[in-house]
Parts: structure tokens; sequence; C-alpha cells
């Protein structure tokens, strides 16, 4: 599988705030400081802009972007995600079969959906979230640095099983992310965002390794600061 964004302008009243293009084969990492845009080329994708925001979209793909059908997403903080006080079967919008079959994928008990989400650690919250991602059968996995608000351990948890469900699944995927160390081993293509522009894109053991671009090295030197959440 593979997808074109042939153009994705993104204009307000007064500036244009995103004008990009981008392809990849199977997996593609959007990477930028906090503002540069990662976000509202998710939105755009999810169809989830403001309406005072004037947007023009143009893809190659084999499918068409349908949220909660051929386009499903999992946002950095699993914690605010769900509501805690309903139980997770009421938040499944699956049936108790789908959702056993989903659960069991990312390595979850089916008692699970007997539960509150605020019973669940960071790292169970976010397989389940994946969960309810999956069962939709997305054809485009859109990932919000899921890893962020994890601890070391759940991290490389959810990172391996995300590389392992691809090729089960074989949905696409764009992975914005903080955190360089997360794309070296699970996205084959990386691009550079800087102020709603893409600077440098590549292979991404190439991006990593031998950066061209100013902004690129200073990045990467950087490390990406990750965000606080509670784990």
């Amino acid at each position: 599988m593979s997808f074109t964004c042939k153009q994705l302008i993104i204009k307000s009243n007064v500036k244009t705030l995103l004008d990009m293009s981008f392809s990849f084969e199977k997996s593609f990492a959007l990477i930028g400081e906090s503002g540069s845009g990662k976000s509202l080329t998710l939105k755009a994708l999810l169809g989830m802009l403001p309406q005072e925001l004037d947007a023009s979209l143009e893809y190659n793909a084999s499918y068409e972007l349908h949220r909660g059908e051929s386009i499903a997403f999992v946002p950095q903080n699993p914690f605010t995600a769900l509501s805690p006080l309903t139980k997770i079967s009421q938040q499944f919008m699956a049936s108790e079969e789908i959702a056993e079959k989903y659960l069991k994928m990312v390595e979850l008990d089916v008692a699970f959906l007997d539960r509150f989400p605020s019973e669940l650690s960071g790292g169970q919250l976010q397989r389940l979230i994946i969960a309810m991602a999956l069962s939709l059968k997305p054809r485009l996995l859109l990932l919000d640095e899921p890893t962020t608000a994890l601890d070391e351990e759940s991290k490389t948890t959810v990172l391996e099983l995300i590389s392992r469900l691809q090729k089960e699944c074989e949905f696409d995927l764009l992975f914005v992310t903080h955190d360089i160390s997360t794309i070296e081993h699970l996205c084959d293509d990386v691009g550079i965002i800087q102020q709603g522009k893409i600077v440098e894109r590549g292979l991404t053991k190439n991006i990593l390794h031998d950066p061209k671009e100013a902004y690129t090295k200073q990045l990467l030197e950087s490390g990406f600061r990750q965000r606080s959440f509670r784990t």
C-alpha cells in the first residue's frame, strides 16, 4: 500500500498555516517542534479542522479518507482519551466478539471490558485505544505521539506491538512524534516539518544518521525533550 498527499494547504484569514506534500510506502514519521504543523496535518486528514480555517487536500490512495472507516486515530495521552467513569465495554464501539478479538491482539484479557479506564495503567490504556482503533479495520492509522505519556517499559511494549500489528493488519501508518528514538525501527520514511512546510524528507535511516538541513540537525541534537504526563 502507499499514500500520497499531493497537496495540503491550510489558511487562516491572515496567513498560510500549512503548505506541504509527502508520499510514503507503509509508514511515515512527521517530526517537528510544537507549533510546526504536525497536529494540523492530522486534523486535516481526519476532517477535524475548525470551520474558520480554509483547507485544501489532494491525495492519492487506494481508499477514501473517512474517519471511523478507512482512517483511525490514536492520541498521545491515553488518560484523557476515554471517560474514566464509564466501563470500557460501553466505550468500545464493537460487539463483544470483535472487542475480544482485538483485545487479544494487543495482549489484553477480555475481562478488561468490565473495568473502568481509571483502573488501567498507561500502557494498558494505550494498548486498549489501539485495539479500539484497529477494530475499525482502518487502511490508514494516525498516531499522535502515542508513547509520550508512557514509562520506558510501556513505551517499548507499545512500539513493538504497533510494529507487529502493522504487519498483521496491513495498514498504512502516519506517526507524529517528538521522541526520535521511537521511529528508527518503526517508520521507513520521515519528513521534517518547520513552520508548516516539510524542509527535509527521505529514508529514516538516512535522515537520522546523515541529516542535510541545519534545522534537522538542530532537532536531532536537541533530542526533543518529552512532555510529562502521569504514568
